[in-house]
């Protein structure tokens, strides 16, 4: 059995490669690798994402929670370049390729680093991320209840779950755990969910 992309150091050797992303106005060439999620295209959901999404209606800095190689960190800070935007991921090599893709994209607005090297006292206008849902449910509802009590007041955070891998359930969850969620689209077997602020 092969590396998860979500370990923190993937032993499985390296085989970069190159992915494009097009979405609206934004064109990137990215630099993938293996061990990284969807390391061999764009994720479908992640495009659905993209294609979909808001900017949020309030100014602040903006997080990519999960951010693999770098598309939606990348994608947003192309966007909105005078807002910082902080790409986290567990998985170093992941984060590596996050910084080189920003460096040679010309975006100096994105930070790639572990979860734990973001500032305490930094609240987010929007959190965009397709959540790793095969790390299982109990690291996924943590992590939801880590960074989405950091949205801003205003602000809002898109999820882009597969139908089939518990995006009704995860919806269910979050409105009991009270994180007003609406469903944005749903699109090609995945939904995109918006979570507002915690309202208990």
């Amino acid at each position: 059995m092969g590396d998860h992309y979500f370990s923190a150091s993937p032993s499985v050797a390296s085989r970069p490669g190159t992915v494009r992303v097009h979405s609206g106005d934004v064109e990137l060439s990215l630099t993938t690798d293996s061990g990284v999620f969807s390391h061999g295209r764009l994720d479908r959901g992640t495009k659905v994402l993209l294609d979909s999404v808001p900017m949020p209606a309030v100014r602040g800095p903006l997080l990519d929670l999960g951010c693999g190689y770098g598309p939606i960190a990348l994608t947003i800070a192309s966007r909105r370049r005078r807002l910082p935007v902080w790409a986290v991921d567990l998985n170093e090599r992941a984060l590596g390729l996050t910084r080189g893709n920003a460096e040679a994209a010309g975006l100096g607005n994105v930070t790639a680093c572990h979860p734990d090297e973001v500032p305490a006292d930094v609240t987010f206008a929007g959190i965009y991320s397709n959540p790793p849902i095969r790390s299982g449910k109990q690291a996924l509802h943590a992590m939801m209840l880590a960074w989405l009590p950091r949205l801003a007041p205003g602000g809002r955070a898109f999820l882009v779950v597969s139908k089939n891998l518990g995006s009704d359930s995860l919806h269910r969850w979050l409105d009991g755990h009270g994180f007003p969620t609406t469903r944005l689209t749903s699109e090609k077997g995945y939904r995109v969910l918006e979570v507002a602020p915690r309202t208990n």
